[in-house]
């Protein structure tokens, strides 16, 4: 009786569905621990490009950074306890993940101060001293 698990485990093929991201698949998340200036730096930068602080370190060590973003979108991590904390402040179950996602997403949203209304242009006459 041959045992034919450990050949088929070793050479497992990637889903049909994440073959465009193989890539990322094998990708390493590095951290650099730098000073304070280094980082305020980096992300001064990312915010005056408008890109991602990751996008920026790859435009200043010289790799290929993507032209836009694929999804734009905003991260952050939470625990359990943040779960909590944010289903009681929303009135949701701790465990509905999806409706406390799309309440802090609406709370993200409002945090944009409404645009200042267009300057109307009025005509001065200058003053005579």
């Amino acid at each position: 009786m041959s045992n034919n698990n450990s050949s088929s485990t070793s050479k497992r093929k990637t889903p049909a569905r994440w073959q465009g991201s193989e890539s990322a698949l094998h990708a390493v998340q590095v951290a650099f621990d730098v000073e304070i200036a280094v980082m305020e730096a980096i992300r001064i930068a990312a915010f005056h490009e408008n890109v991602s602080t990751s996008q920026q370190i790859r435009s200043v060590l010289g790799l290929p950074v993507a032209a836009r973003p694929k999804r734009p979108r905003l991260t952050v991590t939470l625990d359990e306890s943040d779960y909590a904390l944010l289903a009681q402040r929303y009135g949701l179950a701790p465990d509905d993940r999806l409706g406390i996602k799309e309440a802090a997403t609406r709370e993200l949203i409002a945090f944009v101060p409404p645009p200042a209304p267009p300057r109307t242009s009025t005509s001065r006459k200058p003053r005579k001293g």
